[in-house]
């Protein structure tokens, strides 16, 4: 084999299948495998073409018919929080998050599989084993981290960690020039938090504290209740036909 086969990724389309957030529509995607000593360059190269990672595999869609998956990137350093964001944080005020190296817990995959069941319990992912929560999370050759969410304690101002039950955990990415949520989850029993924003506000503050100027949502789906919430967070980037283009609201 030589060093250009080994360097070069190569790229698949899976066969339709019914798409999980516009009823009616199917579903292709075009995927790689982030393999290799080069693989934390590629999936920077591929976050900004719209891709996504999912454990050692970058993917992106490519259906026929369809273009509603947007790539969207908030820009951190222009952000303002709404007034029901800043509710947000003054909600969840006692609640720190503790970034550490990717490592699954049993603590995690009682909390990923409450949400599991509460929220996507006919979705793709409802029947993820504990092997397989693990793979989720320690299956990666690029630079993954682990953030857990807990309450604060007295000793928080100290260790930068919470101490009480553990009420949410993102695994992200880190690339050069922002934060990327792979995946993110939290205890139903406490959605009154609203912590899948909280999330979101918590990974913009630590982009801007880290110098990085985006963080990568995913894809936005106007008119997918599970997907729309992403437009909210302004300004932000959305990867058009023509390249990023920014939006002010």
């Amino acid at each position: 084999m030589t060093q250009h086969s080994r360097d070069t990724p190569q790229f698949y389309l899976t066969a339709p299948s019914p798409c999980p957030y516009l009823k009616g529509q199917e579903e292709r995607k075009v995927f790689t495998h982030l393999v290799g000593e080069r693989a934390g360059e590629l999936n920077d190269l591929l976050t900004h073409g719209g891709f996504r990672r999912s454990q050692s595999i970058a993917y992106r869609p490519a259906c026929e018919t369809c273009r509603a998956c947007v790539s969207v990137r908030v820009v951190v350093n222009d952000f303002k929080p709404s007034r029901n964001m800043r509710r947000n944080l003054e909600l969840n005020d006692d609640v720190i998050g503790d970034m550490r190296n990717p490592a699954p817990t049993s603590e995690q995959y009682s909390v990923f599989r409450a949400y599991l069941d509460a929220r996507h319990r006919d979705g793709g992912m409802a029947d993820m084993t504990v092997l397989d929560y693990a793979m989720m999370i320690e299956d990666s050759h690029v630079d993954t981290r682990v953030i857990n969410y807990r309450k604060r304690d007295a000793d928080s101002g100290f260790t930068h960690r919470g101490a009480g039950q553990l009420l949410a955990v993102a695994l992200t990415d880190v690339l050069s020039d922002g934060l990327s949520m792979v995946y993110s989850f939290f205890d139903p029993e406490a959605a009154e938090r609203s912590l899948g924003t909280f999330m979101i506000l918590d990974h913009i503050a630590r982009a801007k504290a880290m110098g990085l100027p985006y963080v990568y949502l995913g894809y936005w789906v106007q008119g997918s209740k599970k997907m729309d919430y992403k437009g909210r967070f302004l300004p932000q980037e959305r990867l058009m036909p023509a390249g990023w283009t920014r939006v002010d609201k």
